[in-house]
C-alpha cells in the first residue's frame, strides 16, 4: 500500500458519538484526510453490535464502506473490570439497558462492584479499531489502557466510562486529562495509530505509549 494519507483522501467514521468523533479528529487530525461523520449518511443501517470487539468493528466499518463507496473506519470499544469477570466489555455502552445515559451507566458499574464485594478495582480500558475499504479489505488494531475504578466519579473532561478511570501511573482520572494528554495514552488511540503503522501511513507527529 501506498506510504502516504493519499491512500484516505476522505475517511468516513462509523460514529454519530460526538465524544467519539473529537477523539478521531484529535488523534487522526494531522492527516491529509477530510473526515466525514455518520451524520452526513443517515440512510445507512449499521449492524447491532454483539459480544465481540473485533467483529463489531470490522462489520460496522465494511458495511458502511459498501454503502458509500469510501474507506470507513469504525471502532468497538468498551471498559473492562477484574472483579466483574471483564464486564461490561463489547456491551460497555448498552450496560444497565438502552435507558441509562452515561452517569446511569457508571453508577450502576460502581453498584455492581462495590456488591461483588471484592477489593481489587484493576480495569482495562479496550479498543479495537477497524479500517474498510470499498473492495471489501479490513484492517484492524487493538489498543489496551490498564487502570483502575475510582470509588466515585471525577473530572469533567472525556465522556463514557472516563471519569471513574483511573490511568496508571499519575492517578488521576481519564476525565482529569486534557485531551493531548489522554491521547498520549487512551486505547483509542493506541489502536487507530497502530491501523496507520499497519497500513503503512505515517503516524500524526505525537508520543503514543505502546500498550505492550
Amino acid at each position: 500500500m501506498s506510504n502516504d494519507s493519499t491512500l484516505l483522501p476522505e475517511l468516513v467514521l462509523a460514529t454519530s458519538n460526538p465524544g467519539k468523533l473529537r477523539e478521531f479528529r484529535e488523534i487522526l487530525g494531522e492527516l491529509s484526510v477530510t473526515f466525514e461523520s455518520m451524520a452526513s449518511f443517515s440512510e445507512v443501517e449499521l449492524p447491532e453490535e454483539g459480544d465481540d470487539y473485533e467483529a463489531n468493528a470490522a462489520t460496522k466499518a465494511r458495511v458502511l464502506a459498501e454503502a458509500t463507496g469510501r474507506p470507513a473506519l469504525a471502532d468497538d470499544s468498551g471498559i473492562e473490570v477484574t472483579a466483574l469477570g471483564g464486564r461490561p466489555g463489547p456491551r460497555s455502552a448498552r450496560f444497565g439497558g438502552e435507558d441509562l445515559d452515561d452517569a446511569g451507566r457508571l453508577a450502576k458499574l460502581l453498584a455492581d462492584l462495590d456488591a461483588s464485594g471484592a477489593t481489587d478495582r484493576s480495569a482495562r480500558f479496550v479498543c479495537l479499531a477497524a479500517l474498510a475499504f470499498p473492495d471489501g479489505e479490513v484492517i484492524t488494531a487493538r489498543g489496551e489502557c490498564p487502570g483502575r475504578i475510582l470509588d466515585a466519579p471525577r473530572g469533567g473532561r472525556g465522556f463514557g466510562y472516563d471519569p471513574i478511570f483511573e490511568v496508571e501511573p499519575g492517578g488521576r482520572s481519564m476525565a482529569e486529562l486534557s485531551p493531548t494528554e489522554k491521547n498520549r495514552i487512551s486505547h483509542r488511540a493506541r489502536a487507530l495509530l497502530s491501523l496507520l503503522s499497519l497500513i503503512h501511513i505515517s503516524e500524526p507527529t505525537r508520543h503514543v505509549h505502546s500498550s505492550r
